[in-house]
């Protein structure tokens, strides 16, 4: 019988950063967190002392690795943690990219076109977020984990550690400085919390 993780995985969305604030898809540009996100960062530091944590891993991109050191916390940087690849779509709106289009696209149903970068599938992204998992849940075996990364890429993430179709990473709402826990009941991967907001 597999033993099943007794600690947790904490998922810790970026703070916000002019384009979340705009609502421009923010791929791999590497821009900084503004005041407010620094405060969002600062924020999720006390309801983190609750845990224990043996790996934290962080995207590269300086939003989250800012996110990180703000909350109190030392990442080991993991490359598969960037966030989506939206290649000819980054920078543009879901409105920018609707009225280019015709019709009413979704990231995850639709997917993206090349641009200055090739883009990724859901299905790209989930395999890069499917050795995360791997890694977290072989960790989780000793105690707590905690990944800080981005919005699209942590909603499929979610999907795969749940054992569940990449696209309903659509139905999972996460905002930026949001605190989420994954954890198991049992031998079922479950969600104990879901895009709990930094109290600024």
């Amino acid at each position: 019988m597999r033993k099943t993780p007794s600690g947790r995985l904490v998922l810790l969305r970026h703070g916000e950063t002019e384009w979340s604030r705009s609502g421009q898809h923010t791929g791999v540009t590497d821009i900084p967190l503004t005041p407010h996100g620094e405060e969002q960062a600062r924020a999720v530091a006390e309801p983190l002392t609750e845990f224990s944590f043996v790996l934290t891993l962080s995207s590269p991109l300086q939003r989250a690795r800012r996110t990180a050191e703000l909350a109190g916390l030392t990442p080991e940087i993991d490359d598969d943690l960037i966030e989506w690849d939206y290649g000819g779509y980054e920078g543009l709106t879901t409105p920018e990219i609707r009225e280019r289009l015709g019709y009413d696209w979704s990231v995850f149903r639709d997917g993206v076109v090349p641009g200055d970068t090739p883009g990724e599938t859901v299905e790209e992204v989930a395999g890069r977020a499917s050795r995360v998992v791997k890694r977290a849940l072989e960790a989780m075996e000793l105690g707590d984990v905690a990944l800080v990364g981005h919005g699209h890429y942590s909603r499929v993430l979610a999907t795969v550690f749940l054992q569940q179709e990449p696209r309903m990473g659509a139905k999972l709402l996460l905002d930026a400085g949001s605190l989420s826990v994954l954890e198991y009941e049992r031998e079922e991967p479950a969600v104990r919390v879901w895009n709990s907001p930094a109290r600024t």
